[in-house]
């Protein structure tokens, strides 16, 4: 196995890249900051393209998880980490035990879970190499799936929005237009519908689709179609970069709000939400619950009531993030950025970090 740091004009505190010939592991691994704690970020195991792309993901995803933590209060850093590969057929015990190895050379600097393409039986089998994962099934005295904890935060985060523009403590009647119903999809649409809420869904998986309708009685578009159906919130739930130059004229709703990390696919286009009157809310603000919920597995007995009551408050975070948007006539991304920051520097280092 070869690890090596990968140098470039970046602000992370360090980026590894970790190659294994006998199991044809190519990841990596980035830290963007340790200041309030360890980097608490998923394993993210995708057919990128290039390693220039994966490269490019994983700095963009550790970085967001800085900002989600500490907006949250949790006393972790940023860090996220990629593995080069389709899941479907590069998946092995033995890559995921080197990958694992991986994890433990950092010597506890990044704590690792779950994100797309990886499983609760991939974090038992890194368990075994290494203590610095978190996301394990109840089982093995974990808090499991963390997708219902993300679906919560988002899904309080909307009701709160709902105070906010049309003065009403619940979803009932208003329309939400879903992208993506994977795992943390799926639950969100269950809060949604039994909170009354018209829904409508789309995603690139028939499968998918017929899964959540089956259970649910909501419509259903093309994924093509589904920023722009006439609608309360458009809730992008699947890979990130929904919102861009493309897609944000077509938007026919007053808020977005959802479940997939890195929505913008740049900063630019904070300000096109704004400037169309359409309330952003951030995505790592609301899409924190997962994050939330597995930091109370993190050296202590997990307890799911006060996981998923810090996770309820999001919706007071992203209230604060509203107030200080309007405040300060800024993008409510940038004010995001700045509740995050704030409590980055305000706060005295871990030095465990």
């Amino acid at each position: 196995m070869k690890v090596t740091e990968v140098s470039g004009a970046f602000e992370h505190e360090g980026v590894v890249r970790c190659e294994d010939a006998a199991t044809g592991l190519r990841s990596f691994i980035a830290l963007h900051s340790t200041r309030l704690g360890p980097g608490l970020g998923g394993t993210r195991f995708f057919p990128f393209n290039t390693e220039e792309d994966a490269l490019a993901d994983v700095l963009k995803l550790s970085r967001a998880m800085t900002y989600k933590s500490a907006a949250a209060g949790l006393s972790f850093g940023g860090g996220k980490a990629v593995i080069v590969g389709d899941p479907k057929r590069d998946k092995t015990e033995a890559l995921i035990r080197a990958y694992a190895r991986f994890v433990d050379s950092l010597d506890g600097r990044y704590i690792t879970t779950e994100d797309v393409g990886t499983t609760e039986a991939d974090m038992i089998l890194i368990r075994e190499q290494t203590p610095h994962v978190t996301g394990l099934p109840t089982s093995r005295g974990g808090s499991g799936d963390p997708s219902d904890a993300t679906a919560w935060g988002v899904f309080n985060a909307m009701r709160s929005l709902a105070k906010r523009l049309w003065g009403q403590d619940s979803l009932e009647g208003r329309h939400v237009a879903v992208q993506g119903v994977g795992k943390v999809g799926t639950y969100l649409v269950g809060h949604l519908v039994r909170d009354g809420c018209l829904v409508t869904v789309a995603d690139v998986s028939p499968d998918a689709v017929r899964r959540v309708r089956a259970d649910h009685a909501v419509a259903a578009v093309g994924t093509d179609d589904v920023h722009e159906v006439q609608c309360d919130i458009f809730s992008p739930c699947a890979l990130g970069g929904s919102l861009n130059p493309q897609t944000i004229p077509g938007l026919r709703c007053e808020a977005v709000a959802g479940c997939a990390n890195n929505q913008l696919a740049s900063e630019e286009d904070a300000e096109r939400l704004m400037s169309r009157g359409i309330v952003y809310a951030p995505d790592f603000i609301v899409n924190a619950g997962g994050v939330i919920n597995i930091s109370y597995e993190v050296g202590r007995a997990y307890d799911r009531d006060a996981a998923f009551a810090h996770v309820g408050r999001i919706g007071e975070t992203l209230t604060r993030v509203l107030d200080l948007a309007g405040a300060e006539r800024i993008s409510t991304a940038e004010a995001a950025e700045r509740v995050a920051v704030e409590r980055i520097y305000s706060t005295r280092p871990n030095p465990s970090g």
